[in-house]
C-alpha cells in the first residue's frame, strides 16, 4: 500500500470535497478496501430503497480509494468503464462496498466491487470497473 487510511482521507478532503461526509473508509488491506455509504434521505428513491445513482457512487468511490491506496495520491486516475448489476433490493441502512483490484497495469487498473446492505450476507449489487491513470 502506498497510502494509509488517514492519508487517503486527507487527500479526498483536499482534492474531492464534494464527497466529504458521504463515505467512510472502514478497512484498508492488501486484499482491497471496505467503504461505507452513510445513507441519508437524499440517497433514497420511491419504493423505500437506495437509489441506483447512490449505489453507483459507492462502487466508483470505493474503487477510486483502492486505486489511490495502490498508486499513491494521483488525482488524475479516472473511471474509464463501469458496469453494475443490481441483484437485490437494498435496505434503507448504510451500504458497504468491498473493492478489490484484479489487475494493476501501467495505464489501466481493473477490479470489482461488491455492495452489501448492513447486516446482510448476500451482495445487493456487483460492479466491474476499469480506471485509467492519466499522465
Amino acid at each position: 500500500m502506498k497510502m494509509t487510511v488517514c492519508q487517503i482521507t486527507n487527500f479526498l478532503v483536499a482534492e474531492f470535497p464534494q464527497i466529504n461526509g458521504e463515505f467512510e473508509i472502514v478497512n484498508l488491506s492488501d486484499d482491497g478496501v471496505t467503504v461505507s455509504l452513510l445513507v441519508k434521505d437524499r440517497h433514497l428513491r420511491p419504493g423505500g430503497t437506495i437509489s441506483g445513482p447512490s449505489m453507483f457512487a459507492l462502487a466508483d468511490v470505493s474503487f477510486y480509494i483502492a486505486v489511490l491506496a495502490n498508486i499513491g495520491p494521483k488525482a488524475t486516475a479516472v473511471t474509464t468503464n463501469c458496469n453494475i448489476d443490481f441483484m437485490r433490493k437494498p435496505s434503507k441502512s448504510d451500504l458497504t462496498a468491498k473493492a478489490r483490484i484484479l489487475k494493476l497495469g501501467k495505464s489501466l487498473i481493473v477490479g470489482d466491487v461488491l455492495l452489501y446492505s448492513k447486516g446482510t450476507p448476500n451482495p445487493v449489487a456487483r460492479a466491474s470497473l476499469t480506471y485509467s491513470i492519466q499522465k
